[in-house]
C-alpha cells in the first residue's frame, strides 16, 4: 500500500488557505525570484564566513585544486592511499583557471572566490529544498521550510564551505526532488525522471562515497575514469574509502565518540532550536519514509567510531523541512483561531504562537551563526590572509607551522611557491609511535630544539599562543621576534584553549 502523509492543505479549508496565501510575500512569486534571492543571501553568507572549521575544507579540496592548476600544493596521505576522488577538487581547479585567465589570482580572490562559487551551489540546494517541500506538502509548507533552512545557524556556518559534504548535500536535495517514490502524484507537477534521480544520486556518491549510505546505489564509471587519469593507474576510490573508514576503522585515528553522539549531541546541535519544531513536524506530517531516512543515516554513521558534524549534513535540510511543516501548521492554527475570535485585520496579523516561534528561532540562531562564522577560530584564517599579503610583497621566504597538523589553510591561501613545513600527523603503520604533531604537543620545547638543529631556520614561525608561552625564550634565542598576534577563540574545542595565533619573524640570518 502506498504510504500516506498529511498535507497542510485540505479541501475543507480551501478558503482559509487561500486567505493565508494572499499574505504571502512576493519573495515566493516565482522560482527564479526565489533562486535569485537565495543566491544573494548565500553570497553575503559566503563573505561573512571568516573562521576555520575543519581541515578538509582546505586540504582535501582547495589544496588539491591549487596543485592541479599551479603545480604546487600539498597532497595529504589520503591521496597517496587513493581514498580521495579528484572529481570535487576539479570544480575548484576550473575556478582557479578562470581566475588566472582574468588575472584575478590575487590573495583576495584566491581566498574568497571558492566560497562564492559554493554559494551558487548552496542556492541551488535552497531552491530544491523549496521545490521538494512544495511537491510533498504544498506552497505553504515550502515557504516555511525555506525559512528554516536559511535561518538555521549550522546551514549558515557550514553550507557555503568547500567541503565535499556541502556539494553532496546539494545533490541529495536535487536527487530527492526527482526521486519518484517520495513525490505526490499530481498533474500539477511535471513528470519525474527516475534516471535523473539515479544520476544525481550516483554523482553524490562519486563526490563522497559515504553518500551511498543515503542512496544505496552503486557509483558509476565517471569518477573511476577521472581518477585513472589523475592517479596514473586504476584506483577504485569508493572501495578504498569504504575499506579505510568502515572495514578497518581507519578514521578512528583522528578521534572517536560514543555511539549515541549524533543523537545526543552532534545532530541535535546542528538542528539546534529547530529541534522541537522538527519533531512536531515529523509527528504531524506522518511522512515516515523521510523521517526514517534521517534515522537510517544517523544510525549507520553511529556505527563508525570517528564522527563529525559535517558527515550528516545531507539530512539536516530534511529535518528543517519538517520544522517548516510544523511552522505552517502553527500559522494556520493561529489564523483560524483569530478568525473565530473575529480579530482578523488586513493581511492578517501573525498572532502569538507563530510570532513567538519566529522570534525565538531568529534570536537563537542568528547570534550563533554570526559568532561561529565571524569570531570563533578565526585566527588561523587571519594569519594566512596576512602571510599571503606579506609573501606578495616578498617579505616571507619560508614558514614553519609549530601547531597541530592542518591547523591553517596552506598553499591555496598563501598562493606563493615558498618552502613551508607543518607537523605531520599521517596514520602510523606501527601502533604506539607518536607522529610529529603529537610529539610537539607532548613537549614543544624539546621537539622545536630538535628540528631547529637539523636544518636552516625559517623566516617565519606560526604557532598558537598556548605553545608560544612555552617557546618564547627559545625562539628569542634564535633571533626571532613576535611581529603579529591574531585572536583565535574564546573557549577550547578539543584541546587546550588556543586563544591566539602568533607570528614570529627572523630578525637576522
Amino acid at each position: 500500500m502506498r504510504q500516506r502523509h498529511r498535507a497542510v492543505n485540505t479541501n475543507s479549508n480551501t478558503s482559509e488557505e487561500e486567505q493565508i496565501k494572499q499574505s504571502k510575500s512576493v519573495f515566493f512569486s516565482s522560482e527564479k525570484r526565489i533562486f535569485r534571492i537565495c543566491l544573494a543571501i548565500r553570497i553575503v553568507n559566503a563573505l561573512l564566513i571568516q573562521t576555520y572549521f575543519n581541515p578538509d575544507e582546505h586540504w582535501q579540496t582547495l589544496e588539491v585544486a591549487h596543485r592541479i592548476v599551479f603545480g604546487y600544493g600539498h597532497l595529504t596521505w589520503e591521496w597517496k592511499k587513493g581514498i580521495r576522488s579528484y572529481l570535487h577538487p576539479m570544480l575548484f581547479a576550473l575556478l582557479y583557471k578562470i581566475l588566472v585567465f582574468l588575472h584575478l589570482d590575487t590573495p583576495f580572490f584566491m581566498i574568497k572566490a571558492p566560497r562564492l562559487l559554493q554559494s551558487l551551489f548552496s542556492a541551488v540546494g535552497d531552491l530544491y529544498l523549496y521545490k521538494f517541500s512544495r511537491v510533498l506538502f504544498g506552497d505553504h509548507v515550502a515557504k516555511w521550510a525555506l525559512f528554516s533552512q536559511l535561518a538555521n545557524w549550522f546551514m549558515f556556518f557550514c553550507f557555503n564551505r568547500t567541503f565535499s559534504n556541502s556539494l553532496e548535500t546539494v545533490l541529495t536535495l536535487v536527487g530527492l526532488y526527482y526521486w519518484p517514490t517520495l513525490r505526490v502524484s499530481s498533474s500539477k507537477f511535471p513528470s519525474v525522471s527516475r534516471k535523473l534521480g539515479l544520476a544525481l544520486a550516483a554523482l553524490a556518491c562519486a563526490i563522497r562515497p559515504t553518500s551511498a549510505i543515503t542512496w544505496l546505489v552503486l557509483v558509476l564509471g565517471l569518477t573511476c575514469l577521472l581518477d585513472r587519469l589523475m592517479y596514473g593507474s586504476w584506483v577504485l576510490v569508493p572501495l578504498n574509502f569504504l575499506k579505510f573508514n568502515f572495514l578497518s576503522s581507519g578514521g578512528d585515528y583522528y578521534g572517536t565518540h560514543k555511539w549515541h553522539w549524533y543523537f545526543t549531541q552532534g545532530f541535535t546541535v546542528m538542528v539546534f532550536t529547530f529541534l522541537p519544531f522538527s519533531i512536531a513536524g515529523i509527528i504531524k506530517s506522518k511522512h515516515w519514509k523521510l523521517s526514517g531516512l534521517i534515522a537510517w543515516v544517523l544510525g549507520l554513521y553511529s556505527v563508525l567510531g570517528h564522527k563529525e558534524f559535517r558527515f550528516v549534513l545531507p539530512v539536516l535540510p530534511i529535518a528543517l523541512m519538517f520544522s517548516g511543516y510544523s511552522l505552517a501548521v502553527m500559522e494556520k492554527a493561529d489564523y483560524l483561531d483569530n478568525k473565530r475570535k473575529g480579530s482578523l485585520n488586513t493581511r492578517s496579523k501573525w498572532l502569538s504562537k507563530t510570532r513567538f516561534a519566529i522570534f525565538f528561532l531568529l534570536v537563537t540562531n542568528i547570534p550563533m551563526a554570526l559568532y561561529m562564522s565571524l569570531v570563533h577560530q578565526r585566527g588561523t584564517e587571519d594569519v594566512m590572509n596576512y602571510l599571503s599579503k606579506e609573501a606578495l610583497n616578498e617579505k616571507v621566504k619560508s614558514i614553519l607551522f609549530l601547531m597541530p597538523c592542518h591547523s591553517t589553510p596552506y598553499y591555496s591561501a598563501l598562493h606563493r611557491n615558498l618552502p613551508m613545513r607543518f607537523l605531520d600527523c599521517s596514520p602510523r603503520e606501527e601502533k604506539g609511535i607518536l607522529d610529529e604533531s603529537d610529539r610537539f604537543m607532548k613537549d614543544p620545547v624539546a621537539f622545536t630544539s630538535e628540528i631547529t638543529k637539523n636544518g636552516s631556520l625559517p623566516s617565519h614561525v606560526v604557532l598558537f599562543g598556548s605553545e608560544e608561552i612555552l617557546l618564547r625564550d627559545l625562539l628569542k634565542s634564535y633571533s626571532f621576534r613576535e611581529i603579529r598576534r591574531f585572536f583565535h577563540a574564546h573557549f577550547k574545542v578539543d584541546r587546550d584553549l588556543q586563544a591566539s595565533v602568533v607570528v614570529y619573524a627572523l630578525t637576522s640570518e
